[in-house]
């Protein structure tokens, strides 16, 4: 469980991987988050003193690695991948080498692992790619990963997860197609593996679909607008098939069978 409340965590390292930045910190109050979690994430300086002060609500990012595994002691360097598309991201990005992030985590339900001999094809797309690399590390050599970009610059994020086969929208870089296209061959060479997927709304539905169509087992980390993050404000509810949800204590990983669709409105970053 996340402690109450939001804490400050000092940024050890800020690197940049084409269009994409990641941001290295110290949580040593902090619990161990499992793959699949989330952080709402705020600036200690500068956040809602912008232009029409913004922003002025915290950003909901999946961890993307830790430094200490399940079941040990907490302590842990957390670290996020970011993309600048906006005022919050923004100043997340801006944020420098001793700078402090403000966070509240471990919050949600993450992924839970294939049954014994079965493998797991981790399909991303974007900062989808950030619950992706915790789970690999967490797996090993029981994944196979499958990610998609928009361009080369975008594609120098695969680098952040191990032996991943890229397609790119225009070609640049690895497959010149959808990263579902990826994901049909392979479920044509291993029909039961376990699919976990994380990326834009169109490709979670392409996944789900895919998967539905097929009978296969897949679990998507979904997005929504959150102002919170822990089932307070009802800002990031969403329909299953069996009624309304929160992401944020409900997901952000649901089961693709328990949807009608992966589409959320008012998802993005």
């Amino acid at each position: 469980m996340a402690p109450f409340g939001r804490r400050a965590a000092r940024v050890l390292e800020r690197t940049e991987h084409g269009a994409y930045v990641v941001l290295r910190c110290a949580d040593p109050d902090g619990p161990v988050p499992s793959a699949g979690q989330f952080y709402m994430l705020s600036a200690a300086e500068r956040w809602g003193g912008g232009d029409g002060e913004r922003p002025f609500l915290p950003r909901a990012f999946s961890v993307m690695r830790t430094s200490a595994g399940a079941g040990r002691t907490p302590g842990a360097e957390l670290e996020f991948v970011l993309e600048d598309v906006g005022p919050g991201t923004r100043r997340l990005c801006e944020l420098e080498a001793g700078e402090e992030l403000l966070l509240t985590g471990p919050l949600g339900i993450g992924f839970t692992a294939p049954g014994a001999g079965r493998r797991a094809l981790l399909v991303g797309g974007g900062v989808g790619i950030a619950p992706l690399a915790i789970w690999q590390d967490e797996l090993g050599a029981r994944t196979r990963v499958l990610l998609g970009f928009r361009d080369a610059e975008h594609a120098e994020g695969a680098a952040l997860l191990s032996g991943a086969v890229v397609a790119t929208d225009d070609g640049s870089v690895g497959h010149h197609g959808l990263v579902t296209e990826l994901l049909e061959a392979e479920l044509d060479a291993d029909a039961g593996a376990v699919v976990y997927a994380c990326g834009p709304p169109a490709m979670l539905e392409a996944v789900r679909a895919l998967c539905t169509e097929r009978s296969v087992d897949a679990q998507l980390a979904l997005e929504s607008g959150m102002a919170c993050g822990f089932g307070a404000c009802f800002g990031c509810v969403v329909p299953t098939r069996a009624g309304f949800v929160r992401l944020c204590v409900d997901g952000p990983v649901l089961d693709a069978a328990a949807l009608e669709t992966a589409i959320v409105a008012g998802a993005g970053h």
